[in-house]
Order: C-alpha cells, then sequence, then structure tokens
C-alpha cells in the first residue's frame, strides 16, 4: 500500500530529476542512443507514408524503432499513471502562480492542466485554437527546426555538451518568458 501512495504522490525534484538525468547516460552506454521524443514524428511519418519524400526515405526501423517503443510506454505510462494511479488532490501551485492565472482569467486548477484553457469545449474557441493548435504546431516545427525538443536539447544535448543545445534551450525559455508575458495578455 505505501507503494501505492508513494507513486500517487508527486516525486520531489531531487529524486525525479537525477531518475531522468540517468536516462541519459544509460541509453548511451547500453544502446548508443540519444534520449529524445520529438524524432517520433519523423520515424512515423516514415512507417506511414514510405514515397519519394527525401527526408522520409530512410530506413526508420533501424535508426527509430526503439524510440517508438520508448514513446509507446511513455504514453502507456502516462495513461496507467493518470488512471490507475490517479491523485484526488489537486495540483499544488504558488499562491502568486495562481493569481497570475486568474489575473488572465484561468479560474478551474482542478485537474493537471487548467479546464479553463485545454478541454474540448474550449477548442474551437478563439482562444483555445490560438493556444492549442496554433500553440502546438509551433512547437513541433520548433522542435523539428532546432533539431530536437525540450527533452533532446536540454536534457540529452545539454549533457553532452553541445552549443547548439545550449542555444536551443535558451530559445525555448525566451520563447516561453515572451509568450507568457506578452501574447497571452493579448490572447485572454
Amino acid at each position: 500500500m505505501e507503494l501505492i501512495e508513494m507513486l500517487r504522490s508527486p516525486w520531489p525534484w531531487y529524486v525525479a530529476g537525477p531518475l531522468i538525468g540517468l536516462i541519459v547516460p544509460l541509453l548511451l552506454l547500453l544502446g548508443g542512443k540519444k534520449f529524445g521524443v520529438s524524432s517520433n514524428l519523423r520515424h512515423t511519418c516514415a512507417a506511414c507514408m514510405p514515397g519519394r519524400v527525401k527526408f522520409f526515405d530512410y530506413d526508420w526501423k533501424t535508426e527509430g524503432s526503439w524510440n517508438l517503443v520508448f514513446i509507446a510506454g511513455t504514453v502507456a505510462g502516462g495513461f496507467l499513471a493518470g488512471w490507475l494511479l490517479n491523485n484526488p488532490d489537486p495540483v499544488e501551485l504558488s499562491v502568486r502562480t495562481v493569481a497570475d492565472l486568474q489575473a488572465l482569467g484561468i479560474r478551474d486548477f482542478s485537474g493537471l492542466l487548467p479546464g479553463d484553457l485545454f478541454s474540448w469545449e474550449n477548442l474551437l474557441t478563439p482562444t483555445g485554437l490560438i493556444v492549442m493548435v496554433v500553440g502546438g504546431f509551433l512547437v513541433g516545427f520548433g522542435a523539428r527546426y532546432a533539431g530536437g525538443c525540450t527533452s533532446g536539447h536540454a536534457i540529452s544535448g545539454l549533457a553532452d555538451l553541445q552549443l547548439a543545445s545550449l542555444m536551443a534551450t535558451i530559445g525555448f525559455f525566451v520563447g516561453g518568458l515572451l509568450v507568457t508575458w506578452f501574447v497571452f495578455p493579448l490572447i485572454f
């Protein structure tokens, strides 16, 4: 019973952070692989749409099958965690964060994501379209344009001392701050 309670509770940063960080050397040492998630879109497209598009013309089974299994496990783990190990307590946010979000009109903090923003009902509203559809497209485009996503650059690339990953990670944070401070007040 204690194990279930431990799995249901948020893990402190000093446990979760090193565990995530240990994935990078384990993947490199055991399989010569780099940690990353966004390349799965390319692998999926190459697997589902084999054709004459040069970007998708490679041996995705050799390069990407382990990564597709990794992301499938991540999705399955997330589903299990959200369904079987769901913590009924609301996510703990700082008082200032709650006040800032409430000033934008976000008031539903009952789930893992604000229901005022991320719900099927809000998908076809102007705010929902901008946040979920346009934002999702820009995140996907940026990840491919930068040669990787936040996990690939900030976890694997920085651990590998890649200058490009440092620049990409700085860009991710600058972009997040700009959207938070300048775009969100315009669309809410």
